[in-house]
């Protein structure tokens, strides 16, 4: 077949993204320019999303029936292809994360608190997928098609994003015919965002009203934006023979294309498991990123590299590109008319999965990290019920220039909540299969967990009296 220039499908996906960033500068302009937008935090990418799904539902109500994204003007499948672009900016927007410097190391103490942090992410899921799944087994009973284990996706939703709402509510949808997976996993994370711009903007003015914190200007947050080391000394230059930019770029995908054939290598031996290891997309992005980023550090201090190749900032600049396009794409993708039957449900779960996680993210960061306690709530509970950006915006607003260590917990406790939250995401591929032995399973674990920061809560406790014996003695 041959494709001309001026066929619309050589124009549909560069259509499709530029409605998508466009949207962006639109919803960025509109929440700068009305205040109750500006106040309320919720992240530019869901606002431009929200804007593509009143596009979308408005042009299906008044058109025929089809979806605005399916036209000519988007190649025909532009809402396959923004299901696509969610999955993939999934992966290349965590490879891009992890590309990143790690920073000074850890003492002792903040290694306990960065451990804590992972353990608490963990816990958090986990109170998420007992409560969903809790939803909708008996919901199932009462609303015809809907999948029992359906409830998993609260946190993969909300504290995850929408990259993994998208990926095992596909699995779900192709995997076990839950009609409407996709979009239910889509809703819950775009419920997830609002929950964390709502409930983060509430608590904000308690403490605002209580006079614990002063609310961050704009003076102290351009301010808190000059803290960032743009560049460092042994960098490759920005405008060599190879921009700068694009051996980053370069970086992030070539390790996504190592991971596209491992994937294809693990999907073919073990075929039964393919849905699973493509779903996982993100984590061996992770995994690959991490040893190429191993290997580089390893040839630079042999003196084999002469240069830093990596950017921290360009790395952070490229993830924050992929998450957004990832939230406002997802967000779009969103088909409203699969939903109908299951709007109570997803209600219900989208306010219980807030409340619940919001109440028991403020008992842990109260007892485990006093020092800082509403510091690291926010940050928590943002990353909890968005993503990681969405805790920064909060954190933001009390520690703008990110004095206290709530905002380096978030970045290092990645490796704890991946080797706590593995087996959790293992349970995602059980629970359609044996609905109420992995809804055991999961309060198992969260008691398990729970255990584990009991246990460093009275150790930190001891450590604590003993340390203050010993400068009293002195």
């Amino acid at each position: 077949m041959t494709l001309n220039f001026w066929d619309s499908e050589a124009w549909g996906l560069i259509n499709l993204t530029g409605v998508l960033l466009v949207s962006l500068l639109l919803a960025n302009l509109i929440k700068k320019s009305v205040g109750f937008l500006r106040r309320s935090l919720i992240p530019t990418s869901v606002l431009g999303g929200l804007m593509l799904l009143i596009v979308a539902v408005l042009y299906e109500k008044l058109g025929d029936g089809s979806s605005i994204f399916d036209t000519a003007f988007f190649g025909g499948g532009g809402t396959a292809e923004l299901e696509v672009l969610t999955y993939h900016c999934l992966a290349l927007g965590f490879i891009a994360v992890t590309f990143k410097p790690s920073g000074r190391a850890l003492t002792r103490k903040r290694s306990s608190e960065v451990f804590n942090t992972g353990v608490t992410t963990v816990s958090g899921y986990l109170i998420q997928g007992i409560l969903g799944m809790a939803i909708t087994l008996v919901a199932a009973n009462f609303i015809t098609g809907l999948l029992p284990a359906a409830g998993v996706l609260l946190p993969f939703g909300y504290g995850q994003g929408t990259g993994q709402a998208l990926n095992w509510g596909s699995v779900y949808e192709n995997d076990y015919g839950f009609t409407g997976g996709r979009s239910f996993g889509l809703t819950v994370a775009a419920l997830g965002f609002l929950s964390a711009s709502i409930g983060g903007v509430i608590h904000l003015n308690i403490l605002r009203h209580r006079r614990k914190i002063k609310a961050a200007d704009e003076e102290d947050e351009n301010k808190a934006l000059l803290y960032q080391e743009v560049a460092s000394a042994d960098e490759i230059p920005v405008g060599g023979s190879m921009d700068k930019l694009t051996v980053q770029i370069a970086l992030v995908a070539g390790v996504y294309v190592i991971c596209g054939v491992l994937m294809k290598l693990l999907g073919g031996l073990a075929e039964g498991l393919k849905s699973t290891i493509y779903g996982f997309n993100f984590l061996f992005g992770v995994l690959m990123a991490t040893l190429i980023k191993f290997l580089n550090n390893l040839l630079r201090k042999k003196g084999v590299i002469k240069k830093q190749y990596i950017s921290g900032f360009l790395m952070a600049r490229i993830s924050g590109f992929f998450f957004d396009l990832m939230i406002v794409a997802g967000i779009a993708a969103i088909k409203i008319s699969v939903l109908k039957d299951y709007w109570p449900v997803i209600i219900i779960m989208g306010l219980v999965g807030a409340f619940a996680t919001y109440f028991y993210i403020r008992f842990i960061c109260r007892k485990m990290f006093p020092e800082y306690s509403e510091e690291q709530f926010l940050v928590m509970y943002g990353m909890l019920t968005g993503t990681a950006s969405t805790g920064m915006i909060l954190l933001r607003e009390i520690d703008p220039a990110f004095d206290t260590p709530a905002a380096e917990n978030l970045v290092y406790q990645n490796l704890p909540a991946i080797v706590f939250g593995f087996p959790m995401m293992l349970l995602a591929s059980l629970a359609p299969k044996s609905p109420m032995l992995t809804f055991f399973i999961l309060i198992g674990f969260f008691a398990v967990m729970n255990g584990i920061l009991l246990a460093s809560y009275f150790i930190g406790k001891k450590h604590a009296e003993k340390n203050t014996e010993e400068k009293a003695e002195e």
